[in-house]
């Protein structure tokens, strides 16, 4: 920097000097009460039972929430069976139509809570490889198809849920539903 530019600066205000942040992170080893400067995204996530799931997810699981895992059968015109029931009567639906729906509802709800807790189990099992460091390169893929397996069992249920409802109802009535949820 040229001489008379740092004199100006100097004049100018204070001067705001930084450290690198290896001397930062030494700092923070020798003195673990220093809080990290800045936290991560998943800082506080390792206190959870299953690290990948947080716990609103696993109420969700449990409960057979859809947790939006039928967007695709959603935004293209395929409603699910606990929308409809709650726009059954914009929607006209007659007596019959509300019967299966309530049906087709209560069979989701059990088969995904089902499935949810395979979710859930598969995942703890992961976690736990991790954990109790089990993990190996011989068992990684196996837990983390486990894993896969059962979210896309899961997903499968909520849409082929999706796939009934549009079946069971008219074509106007998909159309007002799609307009209602503002599709």
């Amino acid at each position: 920097m040229h001489p008379s530019i740092l004199f100006t600066a100097l004049l100018s205000g204070p001067i705001l000097v930084t450290a690198p942040s290896a001397a930062l992170a030494q700092h923070a080893a020798h003195h673990p009460s220093v809080a990290p400067e800045r936290a991560t995204p998943y800082a506080g996530m390792q206190g959870r039972d299953i690290k990948a799931l947080s716990p609103q997810q696993v109420a969700d699981l449990r409960e057979g929430k859809g947790m939006s895992l039928a967007l695709a059968a959603e935004l293209n015109g395929f409603p699910g069976p606990s929308h409809v029931l709650e726009l059954a009567d914009a929607l006209g639906l007659s007596a019959e139509q509300r019967a299966r729906t309530q049906q087709l509802l209560e069979q989701m709800k059990a088969q995904a809570r089902t499935l949810g807790a395979e979710v859930i189990a598969a995942e703890g099992r992961l976690d736990a490889l991790f954990k109790e460091h089990r993990v190996s390169r011989d068992n990684l893929l196996a837990a983390t198809l486990q894993v896969a397996n059962a979210q896309g069992q899961l997903r499968a249920a909520h849409l082929e849920y999706h796939l009934s409802m549009s079946e069971l109802l008219t074509a106007r009535q998909i159309a007002v539903y799609n307009q209602l949820r503002g599709y």
